[in-house]
């Protein structure tokens, strides 16, 4: 049976919009937001995704507040109609594509509700790729988008309502679809040949004029298959900065960064920026400080 996105000319193979053109069980859409007020006291992540091969939709949400984390869930099966971006009582509405969405978690009664409205402060910009393999298998095969903004609305939790103000709330949202490992493990085969573990570094940083993302993707021995370093301006375009140079301060005796150094290259020689945990970041053009 058809779906309602078959009415419109967006087909890319030769099926109904209700599949995917691969059978993977691993074929996934999904989108990530995540939101702060630039200090320590309040980090939310959020998410929805659907899963078309498996017949399911999900959505989450977790907002950390001073040391406490707290988590809703939503999970249900996989509808006709994509356009209708909803599990439970999480919804995701569009308002002007790749510029304007809301997010909304409306049951008080679960601990955590919002009503946050996003708006991009530069245009998303393409990352390359995302492939991974582990033998002959991919089991990472994506393409996602990237876009720093700010949010206005109102969080709450557990009986307390913060206000969401843009001049201060600030974070960066992706979108990403194609092949990633979802849910339980496949079948064992032949024993993996190689250690499926990685490194990754995803700096995405919003300034006054421009953004700047940065991503790394690292196999154990150091060899990077993902490396991307791009500034996004306010009118649009996009420049490379080059082979990105990572220097990590961690907290000894733990994962959790402190302080990074990452060198870039532009067209006019050298740029540096140091990041300070999720609080700030300042830059160093040529050895010179450039702005933050």
């Amino acid at each position: 049976m058809p779906v309602p996105l078959d009415e419109y000319p967006l087909h890319q193979v030769p099926l109904s919009l209700a599949h995917v053109a691969s059978t993977d069980r691993n074929a996934y859409d999904r989108s990530y937001f995540n939101a702060h007020n630039r200090t320590d006291e309040l980090f939310l992540i959020t998410g929805f995704g659907v899963y078309p091969n498996l017949g399911i939709t999900d959505a989450f949400a977790l907002l950390r507040r001073g040391d406490q984390q707290s988590a809703v869930h939503f999970s249900d099966a996989l509808g006709d109609d994509r356009l209708d971006q909803r599990v439970g009582a999480y919804r995701i509405e569009v308002i002007e594509p790749l510029r304007s969405l809301r997010l909304i978690c409306d049951d008080p009664s679960l601990g955590l509700s919002f009503d946050l409205t996003w708006e991009g402060s530069f245009v998303p910009v393409d990352e390359p790729a995302h492939v991974m393999r582990i033998g002959r298998k991919a089991i990472l095969d994506a393409c996602r988008f990237a876009q720093v903004g700010t949010w206005q609305g109102t969080l709450a939790i557990d009986g307390d309502e913060y206000a969401v103000d843009p001049a201060t709330w600030v974070g960066t949202r992706d979108r990403s679809w194609g092949i990633r490992p979802v849910g339980e493990a496949e079948p064992a085969g032949k024993p993996a040949d190689q250690d499926p573990s990685l490194h990754w570094l995803y700096v995405p940083l919003r300034f006054d004029d421009f953004a700047i993302v940065v991503i790394v993707q690292e196999q154990p021995d150091g060899f990077r298959i993902l490396n991307d370093a791009t500034r996004i301006w306010a009118d649009g375009r996009i420049e490379q900065l080059g082979w990105p140079r990572v220097d990590i301060t961690y907290t000894p005796g733990t994962r959790h960064p402190e302080h990074a150094v990452i060198e870039l290259t532009t067209a006019d020689g050298p740029l540096t920026l140091e990041v300070d945990t999720l609080l700030g970041a300042h830059i160093h053009v040529g050895g010179g400080y450039g702005g933050d």
